[in-house]
């Protein structure tokens, strides 16, 4: 890519803060980073035309982890450090409303519900025999039972009796979402290049030269906002999570409302626009989901259109429309990494498929650590 004089002068020349990623925390990062230095110039790269990983591929959960996620975390991590990141994906959810508004992002708090399969009883007996100490664990947080038992009204099948209800849990649409964020850098006097890759960055005493293929600009402090695309710049401790998605054409007199979860949030589907939207399966194929190019697999799709056909709308026709896969940002921790790699670089990365709750304050800390 050959730059102009006029392209180099006014977007490349005096760069204060260069952020890699212009997904939800990247954009939340540069919204901080102008609160804080109101002067300061501010770009964004992005690699893809839109929002590459996962901002604008994911499902628009506004949710903070189901009963099923919340009790196998809690066999890994402590109480403390379950709550602490409840906490986080709470405030998270509160801060992404507060600064956009529930009617930009279209929120719904239709609650949100747990299934569980016929085939896995260990499971849903495990869950409500543990359900009053997950409420306990929970109770500082939200002063009331969180989880309760709800019978199923939604005429599902292949399930077990009663379904794990959240009031908690809400929907967005995530389109909106992103186009407000887009807006609101734009409105900041922040700049977004699209379509440009970061090849390389080199350390300078005084800031960081930065490669975009042949060519190069010089910035003071470069943020990485890579979530899915951080395995390297983490050595190893973000490991990329394909998760795929369908949904399907208008059904007619569509009675499901919500957002609802299956296997640990390992299946996930939900109404949007008398449709219904489905993903997940990527247990099914860990290691072949555990990358970074986006596509679908047969195995995948056809285990997600078995589970639609089967359980989910057992006594009605649907046609799929369309199909798409995002990347996440996994590892062995739940726990966000938002740190200061070097003198001049910092990264806020590793979402653990909870982007939507805690990208805002992934960001808002990442703009915080410069």
């Amino acid at each position: 890519m050959m730059f102009s004089y006029w392209e180099i002068k006014n977007w490349f020349t005096d760069v204060d803060y260069t952020i890699v990623g212009s997904g939800i925390v990247g954009l939340h990062a540069a919204l901080r980073l102008r609160e804080r230095f109101p002067d300061a110039k501010i770009l964004i790269i992005e690699r893809g035309p839109l929002p590459q990983g996962a901002s604008t591929k994911n499902a628009g959960f506004a949710c903070f982890g189901s009963l099923s996620e919340i009790n196998d975390d809690l066999k890994i991590h402590t109480e403390e450090e379950v709550l602490a990141l409840i906490q986080k994906r709470w405030a998270g959810l509160q801060l992404l409303r507060k600064r956009l508004g529930d009617a930009v992002i279209d929120f719904k708090p239709f609650g949100g519900y747990e299934l569980f399969l016929k085939d896995d009883t260990a499971g849903y007996e495990e869950c409500l025999r543990r359900m009053p100490f997950v409420n306990e664990v929970l109770k500082p947080l939200f002063k009331t039972d969180v989880f309760a038992r709800e019978v199923d009204r939604f005429d599902f099948k292949g399930i077990h009796e009663y379904l794990i209800f959240n009031p908690f849990e809400g929907q967005i649409d995530t389109g909106n979402m992103m186009q407000a964020l887009l807006r609101e850098a734009v409105a900041n006097n922040i700049l977004i290049l699209n379509s440009q890759t970061v090849t390389s960055y080199h350390e300078k005493a005084d800031g960081i030269e930065v490669a975009l293929g042949d060519f190069s600009f010089f910035t003071k402090k470069l943020l990485f906002a890579t979530n899915g695309f951080a395995e390297k710049l983490t050595n190893g401790m973000v490991k990329p999570a394909r998760t795929q998605v369908l949904i399907t054409k208008p059904i007619p007199n569509l009675d499901i409302k919500g957002t609802f979860h299956i296997d640990r949030g390992y299946y996930y589907f939900r109404n949007i626009n008398d449709r219904i939207l489905f993903g997940g399966a990527r247990n099914l194929d860990f290691e072949g989901e555990t990358t970074t190019e986006f596509g679908n697999t047969e195995l995948i799709q056809n285990q997600l259109e078995k589970v639609l056909r089967e359980v989910i709308l057992p006594n009605t026709d649907f046609t799929i429309a369309h199909r798409w896969s995002g990347i996440m940002g996994m590892g062995n921790h739940k726990k966000p990494i938002i740190e200061q790699l070097s003198q001049h670089t910092y990264c806020g990365v590793r979402l653990g498929g909870m982007g939507v709750a805690i990208g805002s304050m992934v960001g808002a800390e990442l703009g915080d650590l410069v």
